[in-house]
């Protein structure tokens, strides 16, 4: 019989043994537990087959028809189970722990290979995920106007020894209407969440947990709505880094993008920036001048973050005013004036 475990034991055995998840390519590419292989029993249009005979004409049928799909699929699934590199046993779960993991376990382990199945499968696994975010943390948000190199501080932050998360790295997109410009394809929520969890599962919540102010959406995906809460509590460290500079950082970061690209991106800002401001950053984005389109932009972007500060004023624990880009030694005094708050 295979052993089925609960979802603790499930992810500290995956810190060793591989996981295969089975279920369909669009179900896997949704939302999956990070890590994971995709192993699919049924691809989408044979379990969206199966599903409508189950419907129409019962589970017999049904589970008739999953026999002839699996049948030719089962030497390729062993094969495929036999190249995974594992320490005690192959990790195999499906949507909520039944017959489609049920199935490919019993397989793998007739020809002989260890297999654990996750009780309550990937279900299980995104009730896991939520539940963490509603547990108590030491969040400490790094906040600042754009440009000013929050994600860079983050990082020296983490070179440092200190728990960070970068949010805008999983979700691939850096929060503003800019945002998305060289980055990969943006994941779903749901994968995002799960990644989310994955960077922090193993954090001491007792310490801090630094990461970068942002709204409750990056781009397309959202912060899971309990962290989220607990971010807009935090204390803040305002970093501030001196605007020539920032324009600078700006001008580096996007000015190699194309012109129409850039254009297009302007043209979606016109209503916040006003139809003056937005015609003139146009016209000196088609000149090149590409230091007055960001210190205009800027007048914009400035505003925006003004307004959120003065929101969370209470929260406020640092302010920095940073004239150079040695993030290293910024990380350092960040740490040495906050750390009276965690002790």
């Amino acid at each position: 019989m295979v052993k089925s475990v609960d979802i603790e034991e499930f992810l500290e055995l995956s810190r060793q043994n591989p996981v295969v998840d089975v279920r369909s390519p669009s179900e896997y590419t949704y939302g999956r537990i990070p890590g994971a292989v995709n192993l699919p029993l049924f691809e989408d249009d044979e379990r969206a087959e199966i599903g409508t005979l189950y419907k129409q004409q019962g589970k017999d049928l049904a589970v008739k028809r999953g026999l002839e799909i699996v049948g030719p699929k089962m030497r390729p699934m062993v094969e495929f189970a036999e190249q995974l590199t594992f320490k005690d046993h192959i990790l195999v779960h499906c949507w909520r722990g039944g017959m489609r993991s049920g199935s490919v376990a019993w397989l793998l382990q007739t020809y002989g290979l260890p297999v654990v199945t996750l009780k309550g499968g990937y279900k299980r696994f995104r009730n896991h995920v939520l539940d963490k975010f509603a547990e108590k943390m030491e969040l400490m948000v790094i906040t600042g106007p754009t440009g000013s190199g929050k994600t860079d501080l983050i990082k020296a932050l983490a070179a440092n020894g200190q728990q960070v998360v970068d949010l805008e790295g999983l979700a691939h997109h850096k929060g503003s209407v800019f945002g998305e410009l060289g980055q990969e394809v943006q994941p779903s929520s749901e994968h995002f969440q799960n990644e989310l969890f994955w960077a922090i599962k193993d954090f001491d919540f007792s310490q801090p947990v630094w990461l970068e102010d942002e709204s409750i959406g990056i781009g397309k995906v959202m912060i899971p709505e309990a962290f989220w809460r607990q971010m807009g509590k935090s204390p803040r460290v305002h970093f501030n880094m001196d605007r020539n500079i920032r324009i600078k950082r700006l001008v580096s970061e996007y000015a190699s993008f194309p012109e129409k690209v850039l254009d297009e991106k302007i043209n979606m800002l016109e209503r916040k920036l006003g139809g003056q401001h937005a015609k003139s950053a146009l016209g000196l984005l088609r000149s090149g001048d590409f230091e007055g389109v960001a210190d205009l932009l800027l007048v914009y972007y400035d505003r925006a973050y003004k307004n959120a500060l003065i929101r969370h004023k209470k929260d406020l624990l640092l302010e920095i005013e940073a004239d150079h880009e040695d993030f290293a030694k910024w990380a350092e005094l960040v740490i040495e004036k906050t750390k009276t708050q965690y002790v």
